[in-house]
């Protein structure tokens, strides 16, 4: 007869692939029961991840099976409904408790809603933590008790009021029972083949990876981070974007490490305290898709919607393929092509590139980015591209148009970045890199640069496509004041 401590406990794995710091985890050891921890790949449901994304979920799934086998268990894969796959294991195993880490996407909260609330009925038992945020979101409100809509008085609120939670540790061993079938996680082909084109992938996903770069991060990056962050060429962010995503390592973990680097003296504490406000960036982010669930399609201040975008073909593609005339921007996007990642002081040229000085539509953009990002995150991609755009929540004011001559002459004054992605550019002097087609034609030759044949020429003249997107946003920033 199977007693109630015989049942194992669903542990249902989303975007928390670790085992340190995973709350649902540590809850469901404290039951003293079995644990099934188990993945479902649900096609149906959401929007599906982009290709660099799913890289990265085929090595991290790969990682966290590992990290459960070394304590006695293994990670079962599923594919279909994540409802039904859970109804199978439920039948399967007798168990009669689902525990899960919370996801905050309208979409997911919705969605895990209702199969909490069917399975409850049937007597299993539903119980989710935050395991992704700072703090869930309604965790900090205005005076008035609604979301915040501006940067600065969310982080205020959020630094005051929200406690860390106690670090958990990785339990040692986890009792999995036997005889519970799985997909093979080569046959769900997350790997890209014919061709593969990951071979230059960045990074290494994984529990212990994200660990590492964090490590590597305090000791190389964090003491010069708010100057650092800005200069493409050099190794001084984080990278800690797609581990975040993944659930590969807490937030808080991310943001109690820095400042303890800081404590101890290792980095100055400013230092540390702008990386926290990136983190809460990116939690300001999340909070805000949650609330306002119809930005993921539509501009956060509807004005915007009547944006007088261009369908431009030609410009949309050779902004795809770095091919744009503007090295920066060239050389930004052939990162995101080769590696799956771009420095995001480039992300935000690029896209004010798109935006403003082609006047393609954001969501283009955002697409793109969604499908070529290993750590495209649904809150962050969508606010950061409204922010560029200015249609989001505390975005950039209209009239910010990024200029990519002088982002790259004041950001990688010595072309170190360029040369590294648009080698065709490589023997040009730092006086003209930014700008080749500003260099007089015996400099060209010399440099083996033929403009218009290797290297294009700019696809838009910056000044006039600036005085453009600026007619245009003006005119639509005053569909707000107008009665």
């Amino acid at each position: 007869m199977t007693t109630e401590s015989d049942r194992p406990v669903i542990l249902w794995f989303r975007r928390d692939l670790r085992l340190r710091d995973n709350p649902a985890l540590a809850q469901a050891v404290q039951t003293g029961r079995p644990i099934a921890p188990v993945y479902i790949l649900d096609p149906a449901h959401g929007r599906t991840p982009g290709a660099a994304s799913r890289w990265w979920l085929d090595k991290s799934l790969r990682a966290l099976d590992a990290a459960l086998r070394a304590r006695g268990s293994r990670l079962i894969l599923r594919r279909g409904d994540s409802e039904a796959e859970l109804r199978r294991l439920i039948d399967e195993t007798g168990a009669d408790a689902v525990f899960m880490n919370r996801l905050f996407e309208p979409d997911a909260f919705a969605r895990d809603a209702d199969i909490a609330h069917a399975l409850r009925a049937e007597g299993v038992e539903c119980r989710g933590w935050n395991g992704a945020l700072l703090c869930r979101p309604g965790a900090v409100t205005t005076g008035a008790g609604g979301p915040y809509k501006v940067f600065t008085p969310f982080l205020r609120a959020l630094m005051e009021t929200v406690e860390p939670p106690p670090p958990l540790p990785a339990p040692d061993v986890i009792a999995t029972p036997d005889g519970i079938d799985g997909d093979a996680i080569d046959d769900w082909s997350l790997h890209p083949t014919r061709p593969d084109w990951s071979t230059r992938f960045d990074g290494t996903p994984g529990e212990d990876s994200a660990q590492a770069a964090l490590s590597a991060f305090l000791t190389r990056g964090l003491a010069d981070y708010a100057d650092g962050r800005d200069r493409p060429a050099q190794p001084a962010t984080s990278r800690l974007s797609p581990h975040l995503h993944f659930g590969e390592i807490s937030p808080w973990c991310a943001v109690a490490e820095a400042r303890l680097a800081a404590k101890d003296g290792r980095v100055p504490a400013p230092q540390a305290e702008t990386f926290v406000k990136e983190i809460a960036w990116r939690e300001f982010s999340a909070h805000l898709l949650h609330h306002f669930p119809y930005i993921a399609d539509r501009a956060f201040r509807p004005e915007y919607d009547a944006m007088p975008w261009r369908d431009d073909a030609a410009g949309f593609s050779a902004w795809t393929q770095g091919r744009t005339g503007y090295p920066l921007v060239d050389a930004g996007m052939r990162q995101l092509w080769a590696t799956g990642w771009m420095h995001n002081r480039v992300r935000m040229v690029a896209a004010s590139f798109l935006v403003k000085d082609l006047m393609i539509d954001w969501r283009r953009g955002e697409a793109w980015f969604w499908d070529t990002l290993v750590d495209a995150d649904p809150a962050s991609n969508i606010q950061n591209w409204q922010w560029v755009a200015g249609s989001g929540a505390d975005a950039a004011p209209y009239f910010r148009i990024f200029n990519p001559v002088a982002q790259g002459r004041k950001f990688d004054p010595e072309g170190r970045y360029v040369r590294r992605w648009v080698p065709e550019l490589a023997r040009l002097d730092d006086r003209w890199i930014h700008a080749p087609w500003t260099a007089p034609d015996a400099v060209l030759r010399g440099a083996g640069v033929r403009l218009g044949h290797g290297y294009p020429r700019p696809i838009v003249d910056h000044a006039l496509a600036r005085e453009r997107a600026l007619a245009a946003l003006k005119s639509v920033s005053r569909r707000q004041e107008e009665p």
